[in-house]
């Protein structure tokens, strides 16, 4: 990198940056912050320990969102008074530094063009993910198990807890169904762009042959909605039968029907929660997942209706990405048109990359 390349690194971060501002608007957030200390300090104010813990949790992400936009614009603002008075002064060691620093320069404002992008009305709330394996058997139950551990090992690497809703063994190897909840800040805001159908290419090793399989895997993900948002749901359009847990659990889990399986019959939408041995509570899970599910069936439908999109099938033609490990190693998302060679550790759950493409892809 040279003087001219660098100068035009801090106009392009520049002109980022004060689109940045005009979407954060720090200074009201700040007057917010005041707002919520404000009523923090007044002792009626922890009575209502639900409200408080909302109040309390917006004021931890607002904090955060600024804490993360003083930093980016300081950082770039140090950077050209440095760049300046090193140009003037014809300080080539300095210069250098800069130069060096530039990819942290980017990826600080970057981070913050991230966390603009996660300001959307659900972003912030844990996520629901159900996987489902596509036609295939064995070969396509195996990949449904292994996008499962990626996002468990996704989970794990940023220390959000993991709650299994249902999970249901394929007979051979793999799963023919799992869902489970991701906790924590963002999860939703993340995962969202994980939503679609998901192709692997490879050798399959259940095939004697030795020859490549393609297998197709439908991943949804829909936002933990508070129980305050109305979602109708009419007692006849819903179908609730009941059969025995699969998964590990004791005699009493695999003895009882305490598994609940809900459809939505104007939908198709069906939920299944078998982590409890209560099957009043797995009933409660499940209804709380329709709800969860229907909220983004409907504004998925919004979205399709003013892209002229129609329901995507789970197979050829209608992949969000593909994952190849044969004849060659590679993840591509058709959204971003990124491609990633770290396929082993996207695998194990690297994905923070390949999100963050997707999201500044579709925000452009």
């Amino acid at each position: 990198m040279d003087a001219y390349e660098y100068g035009e690194l801090l106009k392009n971060l520049s002109t980022k940056m004060g689109n940045i501002t005009n979407i954060v608007k720090p200074d009201k957030l700040h007057a917010r912050l005041e707002e919520i200390e404000s009523m923090q300090q007044d002792p009626s104010f922890w009575n209502d320990a639900e409200n408080a813990g909302k109040i309390s949790q917006e004021k931890t992400r607002t904090e955060r969102v600024l804490a993360t936009y003083h930093n980016a614009k300081d950082a770039l603002q140090d950077a050209i008074e440095y760049f300046e008075l090193s140009k003037a002064e014809g300080d080539e060691e300095t210069l250098e530094m800069l130069y060096d620093d530039a990819p942290n320069l980017e990826a600080n404002t970057q981070a913050l063009e991230i966390q603009m992008m996660l300001s959307g009305k659900h972003d912030s709330n844990n996520a629901i993910v159900t996987i489902h394996p596509g036609a295939g058997g064995t070969e396509s139950q195996d990949w449904a198990s292994m996008l499962y551990r990626m996002y468990l090992r996704w989970a794990e690497r940023h220390g959000f807890k993991v709650e299994v809703l249902d999970y249901q063994a394929g007979e051979e190897a793999g799963i023919k169904d799992a869902s489970f909840i991701i906790k924590g800040e963002n999860a939703y805001g993340y995962l969202k762009v994980e939503n679609g159908i998901h192709r692997l290419v490879r050798i399959s090793p259940f095939d004697s042959n030795a020859k490549r399989h393609t297998s197709f895997t439908s991943v949804m993900v829909s936002p933990e909605i508070e129980d305050d948002i109305e979602i109708e749901i009419e007692d006849k359009d819903l179908r609730i039968d009941t059969y025995r847990a699969s998964g590990a659990g004791g005699q009493h889990v695999n003895k009882t029907e305490s598994a609940i399986r809900i459809t939505h019959i104007p939908t198709n939408i069906v939920v299944q929660c078998q982590n409890d041995r209560s099957q009043h509570k797995n009933k409660a899970s499940a209804m709380k997942m329709l709800k969860s599910r229907l909220y983004e069936f409907e504004m998925a439908k919004k979205q399709a209706e003013m892209d002229g999109i129609e329901k995507s099938e789970i197979g050829w033609g209608h992949q969000i990405r593909s994952y190849v490990l044969q004849p060659y190693q590679q993840v591509k998302d058709t959204r971003s048109n990124q491609a990633y060679s770290n396929v082993e550790a996207i695998l194990d759950g690297d994905i923070d990359k390949i999100i963050e493409g997707v999201l500044i892809s579709q925000a452009k």
